[in-house]
């Protein structure tokens, strides 16, 4: 007998917790639907894209000459500045270069003076008739030739030294030192990179949208600039601080995949945000008039959606629509199949069939009713179960 006592009690008291959800209705036994006429409304959402984030500028750094490692003047994560000196690579040849390049100036500018005076020799010899045209036209020739010889030499020296700068890795821009993957010793090359400098006082976040998407973003007013500021959701779920506003958008569909890449600009002044980390790109989606409903008065089969519309003869109807992709967890954006003055049943959806005849009541009334019951079953029935 106790058994059974619990197990009516547990039956009422599942009774009771249905009643408050929407797939059931309490059993008022008049045939009494809530009820509400479709209005409009504000509504906002969000729309979220996986996201790459990079600096504005992440250069790669590699040697323009070959060589061993003698010095890493920097440390991961170091902040650097443009001309700051990264690298050292074995310049012992390259300063020889220097010297032998340096001796050939020296000698091609003595070759210039000694081949100066004999010219300026000859002018005054032809100008007193003792040598002809020809013997002053090779002195200057010969003049002209050394002076060559001069411009060449200097530009070969320009080249050696210029090779020997080069054995001096700097930093092209002002940022933050990537990994080091070779350490001092090691033998580089033009092919090998040393380092990433990456500049993230602002950040660039990269991502995609579909098609569609981006054509209704370059339809819009003035496109990319009529567009709302975005969030940024970090890889810990966290939103960051600070909203960022998208500048550029490809002009080339990825055929692959279908999608137009956009770039999002954020500020990073606490170098939170660092380059090749991963996130969400959040974009607001506000709307006007719009035909809000709750999900739980909305049914869903084979990936359609569909409520109950009441008709004038006070008959249900099982209408589909459409809905809005984006949504807040609790309510759908109308987008098809219902219009301002419809009216759709809000609970006990469940127990509807399409043509049923009902009698439609507000949602306070339905409200009212379920407590008046619930008062009416812990008063009598419940307390009747338990003294038997």
């Amino acid at each position: 007998m106790r058994v059974n006592k619990i197990l009516l009690v547990a039956a009422c008291a599942a009774m009771l917790a249905s009643c408050g959800k929407s797939g059931g209705r309490p059993n008022f036994g008049d045939n009494e639907y809530p009820v509400v006429e479709v209005g409009t409304s504000s509504a906002a959402s969000q729309t979220t894209y996986p996201a790459t984030i990079k600096g504005v500028q992440d250069v790669q750094i590699s040697p323009k000459v070959g060589g061993f490692i003698v010095r890493i003047n920097v440390k991961e994560g170091q902040t650097v500045s443009a001309g700051q000196v990264l690298f050292e690579i074995d310049n012992v040849t390259y300063q020889a270069q220097v010297r032998q390049a340096q001796a050939a100036v020296n000698t091609a500018r003595t070759q210039v003076n000694t081949a100066q005076l004999t010219y300026e020799n000859s002018k005054k010899l032809h100008e007193n008739h003792v040598i002809g045209d020809y013997e002053l036209q090779t002195s200057q020739n010969t003049f002209e030739q050394a002076k060559a010889g001069l411009a060449q030499a200097e530009a070969a020296l320009a080249n050696a030294k210029e090779a020997l700068s080069f054995c001096y890795v700097k930093s092209p821009a002002n940022g933050v030192v990537g990994t080091l993957p070779f350490k001092v010793g090691a033998l580089v090359g033009a092919q090998n990179v040393l380092t990433t400098v990456s500049n993230n006082s602002t950040m660039e976040v990269y991502f995609s949208v579909n098609e569609k998407v981006a054509l209704e973003m370059s339809k819009t007013g003035n496109g990319l600039e009529s567009m709302p500021a975005v969030k940024l959701q970090l890889a810990d779920g966290t939103i960051y601080e600070n909203e960022g506003k998208v500048t550029k958008m490809s002009g080339v569909i990825d055929a692959a995949t279908g999608t137009v890449q956009l770039i999002a600009v954020f500020p990073n002044p606490n170098k939170l945000l660092k380059s090749g980390a991963s996130g969400n790109i959040v974009i607001p989606n506000e709307l006007n008039n719009a035909i809000v409903i709750p999900q739980s008065c909305v049914m869903e089969v084979q990936n359609k959606k569909f409520v109950y519309t009441l008709s004038s003869d006070k008959k249900v109807k099982y209408t589909e629509i459409k809905v809005a992709p984006q949504n807040d967890g609790n309510n759908y954006v109308v987008t098809d199949g219902l219009k301002v003055g419809d009216k759709y049943v809000t609970n006990g959806i469940t127990k509807l069939n399409d043509g049923m005849e009902i009698v439609p009541i507000t949602p306070e009334r339905y409200k009212q009713k379920i407590d008046e019951q619930k008062k009416e079953m812990s008063a009598g029935d419940i307390v009747g179960a338990m003294k038997k």
